[in-house]
């Protein structure tokens, strides 16, 4: 029988949260309605999850020692990784010491490295994907360009939000995209992937939830990336019968290779019925967010529901809507989000401000979630109230 104690209890449900930002805050908040203790972890002070949890902590999650060393401090039952950046190898040994790790300690040392989940999906489990080549130093990494082709994309196989991504399309992009994926991967230059490039009519995200239910999908989300981060997304993206079936069993088999309780960001491209998986998050996915507004159960509610071990019979999706990202330029501590009483003006507008401390040059500092009759009418409308949005980026 599932059952939770009263908070900050000896009898009570404890979670460590590895990563506050955005995503984390709502999984936070989440937990909290099940009175579940939240304890929060990340690289800088004042991330979102750290000013409505309970507790945080502030370090370096890559850093081995000092994540185990937190971990035995505060003795969790759940820990739930929230961003890739983390010293995964520890975490494995936690899980084998007796700590429950979400969905499993696997899943995030998989995931967080892009070679890790590639070959599990194409040559562990047999799933379409585009056709790729790891590099490890400039000469290598030529050799993979010339072996896939040109145009290709290039990633380093540990980073996150587009860093170190970029595209070459002609010969002379070959030595600037290896500069590129060399500074923008999370542990600094290292080993690169090299991926054909995949001519598609659209891309999804597959939200998928393993729990004590079995497995469950919230409709198609559709999205528009810009420089490998997500701008907007919109639910459901219409779909034939078949892709969505494709996609559905695509994302299953990949995430029962994976185990646990949770949900999966099941990244996917679409051409006709034809269905290319690309990358899979453990954890709530950014083009998600506008579950906040289509759902009953938003991705984190999902998140939260699963991992305490409660079943989910069934997601009511409410209808079509959208999410547009709110992307901040600049070097502050000062941002205000201004002509609000504008931007919330119409019927079935949200937005959600996140709270992030600091812009350091770009950084998604809020959305703005809407819901109309139809998909397009809901993306008509974020990017009405967005347009009346105005941001005055203070000096420090």
């Amino acid at each position: 029988m599932a059952k939770i104690g009263s908070v900050m209890t000896p009898v009570g449900c404890k979670a460590l949260l590895l990563g506050s930002g955005e995503l984390g805050k709502e999984v936070a908040i989440e937990l909290q309605r099940y009175g579940v203790e939240v304890v929060a972890c990340d690289k800088y002070a004042n991330a979102p999850a750290m000013q409505i949890a309970h507790r945080c902590h502030v370090f370096n999650m890559l850093d081995g020692a000092k994540l185990r060393e937190i971990i035995e401090l505060e003795k969790p039952d759940h820990i739930i990784p929230e961003v890739e950046a983390i010293a995964t190898p520890v975490l494995k040994e936690l899980e084998a010491e007796g700590y429950n790790v979400t969905p499993t300690a696997n899943a995030a040392w998989l995931t967080m490295n892009r070679e890790g989940i590639r070959r599990l999906a194409a040559e562990e489990l047999g799933v379409t994907t585009s056709p790729y080549r790891f590099a490890s130093d400039y000469e290598e990494f030529k050799k993979a360009v010339e072996e896939i082709g040109i145009p290709c994309v290039v990633k380093p196989i540990m980073s996150s939000s587009g860093h170190g991504q970029s595209v070459i399309k002609s010969t002379d992009d070959i030595k600037n995209s290896w500069k590129i994926a060399q500074e923008g991967g999370r542990a600094g230059a290292g080993r690169v992937i090299v991926e054909g490039f995949v001519k598609f009519d659209y891309e999804i995200t597959l939200l998928t939830v393993r729990s004590c239910s079995g497995t469950t999908y919230c409709a198609p989300v559709g999205h528009i990336q810009i420089d490998g981060d997500y701008r907007y997304s919109w639910q459901p993206q219409p779909m034939t019968d078949n892709a969505l079936a494709s996609a559905q069993e695509i994302a299953k088999k990949v995430t029962d290779a994976l185990g646990g309780y949770g949900i999966f960001g099941v990244e996917l491209f679409v051409k006709g019925d034809e269905v290319i998986f690309s990358e899979v998050s453990p954890r709530p996915h950014d083009t998600g967010m506008v579950t906040m507004i289509s759902q009953d159960m938003s991705e984190f509610a999902l998140h939260a529901r699963a991992l305490l071990g409660l079943p989910v019979p069934a997601i009511r999706f409410y209808g079509p809507s959208a999410s547009r990202a709110v992307v901040v330029e600049g070097d502050t501590d000062k941002i205000e989000m201004d002509n609000l009483e504008e931007v919330l003006a119409e019927e079935g507008v949200q937005m959600r401000i996140f709270g992030k401390p600091e812009v350091k040059g770009h950084r998604r500092m809020a959305v703005i979630l809407a819901t109309d009759e139809t998909v397009e009418a809901a993306r008509e409308k974020a990017e009405r109230a967005y347009n009346k949005l105005k941001v005055n980026v203070l000096p420090r």
